[in-house]
């Protein structure tokens, strides 16, 4: 880092603050580079790398697998469209189909673009078959699924969609709760969108057996289950979708985050029935499956399998659920822990406090984010040494102990 680099950081966040929208409230920080699971800000300030992006860096920063791929498939070919074939798209689309036991791809550039893609496919599907009414969305209080007005309306968050009008065709079930669910299903319900945890709301997974019963429900009433793991998914539980965990399949599936390491691209996966349902011209996307973004997905998913990284999830999961649980007997201002493999939470007593504990985490040196408004979120990426984890709870078992 040069002297210059030092010394401009301030003119970097001026221009931030000027010019950038401000629908985000960052802190006066400028990050300049990461490796492995360490950041560094502009001043050369270093941080342990508990978020990864909001569960993204799968591979955490400057991986040289992830970097070569994607320097030499930008010396050879960035974009072309869906026009045409591409060698990355046409393998990634198989890969992803082998591991999730599902039959066709479809790619975009996020989660949301992904769910955006799963509701569409449900009401056209049912549309086609001529029922046309079956267009409702069944969805669940306190989850997430985006923000464009069609994964904003199963969001079920009001927080979120406040502001933006009327936007229906979705009715919201309490999480977890199976017979609710079976009240509200009729001949109108075109399918279920759920998150085998709920991530963005807090860090709640789903009680045992919820999936399965979803599933079952869907059978029985013809209706279509969608799996929002764009969270959960590429390994984040210990097994490659959350899911697996009850060995349920579902008929559509959306992923993201991970999928790419950092390159946005996202995903929506369904079985051979549906593969009818967006005829061409119905839905599309100018920059999705393009090469560089299919090859570091291509990549992500090769290291993962390579480096054993959904086992190092499941195995480093329980050791951090282990150290968590600790945590939580030791410092009054946290209650509870939940969450499964790297994706867990660590509960506020006392919620107002949350922003004040994740602003002197982040003083101390640990970067996470807080989730629901009730939970510290914790998602490394699955690649963290041992060395670093240990220290980033160090830090998060420093920090607590102020504020209890």
């Amino acid at each position: 880092m040069s002297n210059c680099e030092n010394n401009d950081e301030p003119g970097h966040i001026a221009l931030a603050h000027k010019h950038l929208y401000p629908n985000y409230a960052q802190p006066d920080l400028m990050m300049d580079r990461g490796k492995g699971s360490i950041l560094w800000d502009e001043s050369g300030r270093r941080y342990v790398d508990f978020f990864a992006g909001i569960a993204v860096s799968a591979l955490g920063h400057g991986h040289p697998a992830l970097v070569q791929a994607l320097s030499e498939q930008a010396q050879k070919l960035i974009h072309l469209s869906n026009y045409f074939y591409t060698t990355p798209n046409a393998q990634l689309a198989a890969k992803l189909c082998s591991l999730t036991n599902m039959d066709r791809a479809f790619f975009c550039n996020s989660g949301t673009e992904a769910n955006e893609a799963s509701l569409k496919l449900t009401r056209r599907h049912f549309y086609d078959r001529g029922e046309k009414s079956r267009e409702v969305i069944l969805a669940f209080d306190n989850s997430f699924h985006g923000r464009t007005m069609g994964a904003l309306a199963a969001t079920g968050q009001p927080t979120y969609r406040e502001g933006f009008g009327p936007i229906g065709g979705v009715v919201h079930a309490p999480y977890g709760d199976l017979e609710k669910v079976a009240q509200l299903m009729s001949d109108k319900v075109a399918g279920i969108i759920v998150e085998p945890i709920q991530g963005e709301g807090g860090v709640l997974p789903a009680p045992s057996g919820f999936l399965k019963g979803l599933r079952k429900i869907c059978d029985d009433s013809g209706s279509l289950l969608m799996l929002d793991e764009i969270q959960t998914g590429i390994g984040r539980t210990g097994k490659f979708l959350g899911c697996d965990h009850e060995n349920v399949r579902p008929d559509v599936l959306s992923l993201a985050k991970a999928l790419g390491g950092g390159i946005p691209i996202g995903a929506m996966l369904c079985t051979e029935a549906l593969s009818g349902s967006l005829p061409p011209g119905s839905h599309g996307c100018t920059y999705g499956g393009n090469p560089f973004a299919s090859t570091a997905a291509l990549t992500v998913l090769d290291v993962i399998q390579k480096e054993g990284l959904v086992e190092r999830a499941a195995t480093l999961g329980l050791r951090l659920e282990k150290e968590l649980d600790k945590l939580v007997t030791q410092h009054a201002c946290v209650n509870e822990r939940r969450g499964q493999g790297l994706l867990q939470g660590l509960v506020v007593a006392k919620a107002k406090e949350g922003p004040a504990i994740l602003l002197a985490l982040r003083e101390a040196g640990l970067l996470l984010t807080f989730a629901g408004g009730v939970s510290l979120r914790i998602t490394p990426p699955l690649n963290i040494t041992d060395a670093e984890l240990d220290e980033g709870l160090a830090l998060l078992d420093l920090v607590l102990g102020k504020f209890s």
